[in-house]
C-alpha cells in the first residue's frame, strides 16, 4: 500500500528524478564509512596509542557490528517507521556519529590539557567509542534500506530502467570507495593542530563527516519526489516465527506417539501453510552452506587491519609519487573494476569452452583457496619485512651503542668482545642482560676507564666516550621501543665541537646543543637542509634523502667555509621492502572477492524464493559479522609473536574450511524457486477453482431446495 507517490514519476530519460538524490546520497555515504575506516586502524594505533594487537581487534569489532545492526535497520524500515524514515533517522544518527569521532581526534582540544588524570587520558578513546558505536547503528542500519527504496521509485513497466539504476547504484558504491580511500589517507598525512602538531586525524575524520551530513542533505531534498511505501511486515519475523514454533512443536511432542515426519519443519503445518514451510526449507538448505563461509571474510577484511599496519613498515617510495600506508587498500577497488569485466566477458567463456562445469559453489571454493594463497603471500612478504627489522631488547635485557667522539681509536672490551672503535664511529647496539654483572672498558692512548652498566631499563642506550680533555664516558636513554612508522624517519644531533651551537634542520630548531645529545625529532622521508649556529658563523649542508622508518644519529663534526661537516650514525635501517610487494597479495584476494563475493550473492538469490531474498540478504552479511568476529577470537586467543605465522594460521584455517565447504557444496542439489513457486501457484490456483466449483454447486443446490419449497 502506498503512502505517497510523489509529485515527479519521471525525470531524465525516462528515470524518476529521485533516484538522482538516492545515487547521490548513497556516493557521499560510501565516501563517508569507506574513507573514516581507511584511517581507522592507524588512528588506534598512533594516536589512541594502542599496540597492533588492540588496534586489530577493536577495527573488526567495529566491522563487525557495522554488519549486524543491518538486520535491525531492516526490522525497523520493514516493520515500524518504512524505508524512508528509517534513512532518515539513521543518518542523523550516522552522521553525529562521524561528527563526534572527527572532534575525539583533535589533539589540542582533546589531549593537550592533560594533568596526568586518568579520567582527562580517556577522554578521546571514551569519545572515539561513542562515535564508532554511533557509525555502526547508522551505516549498518541504513545499508538493506537504500537500495530497496531507490528500486520502489520504478514503476512495474520500467523494469529495464530499474537494473540500469542498480547498476549505477553499484557504481556510485565503488566510486566512492576508491575516492575516499585515496583522499583521506592524504588528508591524514597533513600535520595540524594549534599547540602539538600531530597527522591531521580531524581532517581525515571531519572530510566523511562532511560528506555524511551532504548525503543527509541531499536526500531530504528529494522528499517530495519519492514513493513511499507503507511498511507490510519483515518476512524476517515470519521465517523467524515459523522455525520456533516447528522447534517448541517438536519438543512438546517428543515423548508422545505421533507420526514421524520427513523434515523438522514439518512439525510447523498445525499453524503454518505449506508453502511457507516449504519456502523455510530452501532457505534454510542455503544458510547451512553459510556457515563454513565467515572464514573467507576473516581472512578478507583484515586488508583493513593487519594488512595496513604491514604497510607500515615497508617502503611506500613509488618515484615521484609517496604512498602512504592506508593508500594500499584503493589496490582492491581499482583491480575489482579493472577485473569483474574481464572475469565475466573473458575468463568464464573460455571455462565454459572448455567444457567445464564451474558451478557457482564451485567457484566460491577456488575463491576461497585464493584468499588463503593471499595470506601464504603475505607471510612470505611479512618474512623478508622481519628480516629488516630491528631487535629490539626483551624482559630482563637492555642494549648499548657505542659512539666514539674521541680523536684516536678506542679499543673496547664488552660482553666478551674486544672492539676497535674509529673517531666518529659507533658500534651496533650490544645485548647486556640485566641480571649479569656487565662493564665496558674503554682504552685510549692517553689511559683508560671502566664503565659499570647496573640495574638499567628495558631499553636501548647510547654511550658517549671521548678523550679530550679527559677521558669520559656519558650514557643516556634513547627512548625508543620500536621501528618508526607513519613513514617518520627520527634524527638526533650530537655536538663534537668544544662550543655550544644552535641547530636547525628544516623548520624543527632543536636550540643549543653542548656536548650531550638530543632526543629524537620525527622527520617525513626526503632531505632537510641542516643549519648550525657556531658562534658568529653560520653553515649549512643538505641532509640524505631519508626514506621510512629510519633512525640516525648525526654528529656535528665542524665547518668549512660555511659547508657544515657531519657524520651519520644508522641507528634503525630505514624500510626497504617496497610497498609494491603487497600488490601480488592484493591481487589475489582480489581474485578471491570477484569469484566469491559476487557469485555467493548471485547463488543466493538465485535459490531463494521471491519473498525471502531479503532473509538470504541478512544471512550473507552475518557471515561478514561473524567473520570479524573470528578475528577477535583468533587474535586475541593465538599467542604468536611472528605476524608472518599468524598469516599462515589464517591461510591453514581457510584451507580447512574450504575442504569442508567443498564436500558440503557437493551433496548440494540445486532447485529452481521460480519453478516452486509455479507449482505452488498451479496448485493455489486448483484449490480456488474447486473452491469457487464447491461455492457454485452450494449456491445450485441451495437454489434448488429453495425452489422445491415454494412449489410445496
Amino acid at each position: 500500500m502506498e503512502e505517497s507517490k510523489g509529485k515527479s514519476k519521471a525525470g531524465c530519460f525516462g528515470y524518476p528524478l529521485s533516484i538522482f538524490f538516492i545515487v547521490i546520497n548513497e556516493f557521499c555515504e560510501r565516501f563517508s564509512y569507506y574513507g573514516m575506516r581507511a584511517v581507522l586502524v592507524l588512528y588506534f594505533k598512533f594516536f589512541l596509542h594502542w599496540d597492533d594487537n588492540l588496534s586489530t581487534a577493536i577495527y573488526h569489532t567495529f566491522v563487525a557490528l557495522c554488519y549486524l545492526t543491518p538486520i535491525l535497520g531492516a526490522l525497523i524500515a520493514d516493520s515500524w517507521l518504512g524505508k524512508f524514515k528509517t534513512i532518515i533517522s539513521l543518518s542523523i544518527v550516522y552522521t553525529v556519529g562521524q561528527a563526534v569521532l572527527s572532534i575525539s581526534s583533535i589533539n589540542d582540544l582533546m589531549d593537550g590539557n592533560h594533568d596526568g588524570a586518568p579520567d582527562d587520558i580517556n577522554i578521546p578513546i571514551a569519545f572515539s567509542m561513542i562515535g564508532l558505536v554511533l557509525i555502526a547503528l547508522g551505516t549498518g542500519g541504513i545499508k538493506p534500506c537504500v537500495a530497496a527504496f531507490g528500486g520502489d521509485q520504478f514503476e512495474e513497466d520500467q523494469e529495464k530502467q530499474r537494473s540500469r539504476f542498480f547498476s549505477i547504484f553499484y557504481l556510485s558504491i565503488n566510486a566512492g570507495s576508491l575516492l575516499s580511500t585515496i583522499i583521506t589517507p592524504i588528508l591524514r598525512g597533513v600535520e595540524c593542530g594549534i599547540h602539538d602538531k600531530q597527522k591531521c586525524y580531524p581532517l581525515a575524520f571531519g572530510v566523511p563527516a562532511a560528506l555524511m551530513a551532504i548525503a543527509l542533505f541531499v536526500f531530504i531534498a528529494g522528499s517530495r519526489m519519492y514513493k513511499k511505501v507503507k511498511p507490510e511486515g519483515n518476512i524476517m519475523v515470519q521465517v523467524g516465527k515459523c522455525i520456533s514454533f516447528a522447534i517448541r512443536n517438536r519438543f512438546k511432542h517428543r515423548s508422545k506417539q505421533f507420526p514421524k515426519r520427513e523434515h523438522w519443519l514439518d512439525w510447523a503445518t498445525e499453524k503454518y501453510d505449506k508453502r511457507l514451510i516449504t519456502e523455510v526449507k530452501m532457505v534454510l538448505k542455503v544458510l547451512f552452506l553459510y556457515i563454513p563461509l565467515p572464514m573467507f571474510w576473516a581472512l578478507f577484511d583484515q586488508q583493513g587491519s593487519r594488512w595496513t599496519l604491514q604497510a607500515t613498515t615497508m617502503d611506500g617510495n613509488f618515484g615521484s609519487i609517496q604512498i602512504q600506508p592506508d593508500q594500499m587498500q584503493t589496490v582492491n577497488p581499482i583491480l575489482i573494476v579493472i577485473m569483474v569485466p574481464i572475469v565475466d566477458a573473458v575468463i568464464y567463456p573460455l571455462i565454459k569452452k572448455c567444457h567445464l562445469n564451474f558451478t557457482p559453489l564451485r567457484k566460491m571454493t577456488v575463491g576461497m583457496l585464493l584468499a588463503a594463497l593471499a595470506f601464504v603471500v603475505a607471510a612470505v612478504v611479512q618474512v623478508e619485512i622481519d628480516k629488516t627489522l630491528p631487535v629490539f631488547p626483551s624482559e630482563n635485557q637492555f642494549q648499548v651503542k657505542i659512539i666514539n667522539l674521541g680523536d684516536t681509536k678506542a679499543n673496547i672490551a664488552t660482553a666478551g668482545e674486544s672492539i676497535s672503535l674509529s673517531p666518529f664511529n659507533a658500534t651496533e647496539y650490544i645485548t647486556y642482560e640485566m641480571k649479569t654483572s656487565n662493564n665496558i672498558d674503554i682504552s685510549y692512548p692517553n689511559g683508560s676507564i671502566i664503565k659499570s652498566l647496573i640495574n638499567m631499563e628495558k631499553q636501548r642506550h647510547t654511550l658517549i666516550i671521548k678523550n679530550k680533555p679527559k677521558i669520559e664516558a656519558h650514557l643516556s636513554i634513547d627512548g625508543i621501543t620500536e621501528k618508526p612508522e607513519q613513514g617518520n624517519n627520527m634524527i638526533r644531533f650530537i655536538n663534537s665541537l668544544d662550543s655550544i651551537i644552535n641547530i636547525t634542520m628544516g623548520d624543527v630548531v632543536f636550540g643549543e646543543v653542548n656536548s650531550s645529545i638530543t632526543n629524537y625529532t620525527p622527520f617525513l622521508s626526503g632531505s632537510k637542509n641542516i643549519t648550525a649556529k657556531i658562534g658568529n658563523k653560520e653553515c649549512t649542508v643538505p641532509s640524505m634523502p631519508f626514506g621510512y622508518g629510519s633512525a640516525y644519529t648525526i654528529i656535528v663534526t665542524g665547518c668549512t667555509e660555511k659547508q657544515l661537516n657531519i657524520k651519520y650514525i644508522e641507528d634503525i635501517q630505514a624500510n626497504t621492502i617496497s610497498m609494491a610487494w603487497q600488490i601480488p597479495q592484493y591481487f589475489i584476494i582480489t581474485c578471491a572477492e570477484v569469484v566469491f563475493s559476487v557469485t555467493g550473492l548471485e547463488f543466493s538469490y538465485s535459490q531463494a524464493p521471491t519473498n525471502m531474498k531479503s532473509v538470504l540478504q541478512a544471512g550473507w552479511l552475518l557471515t561478514v559479522a561473524f567473520g570479524n568476529i573470528i578475528v577477535l577470537i583468533i587474535a586475541g586467543a593465538s599467542k604468536l609473536d611472528e605476524q608472518w605465522a599468524e598469516y599462515i594460521l589464517f591461510a591453514a584455517l581457510l584451507f580447512a574450511v574450504t575442504i569442508i565447504f567443498a564436500v558440503m557444496a557437493y551433496f548440494y542439489t540445486y532447485v529452481d524457486p521460480a519453478e516452486v513457486e509455479a507449482q505452488f501457484a498451479e496448485e493455489e490456483e486448483k484449490k480456488k477453482e474447486k473452491d469457487q466449483l464447491e461455492k457454485e454447486k452450494q449456491i445450485y443446490e441451495n437454489e434448488v431446495e429453495s425452489e422445491l419449497q415454494t412449489t410445496m
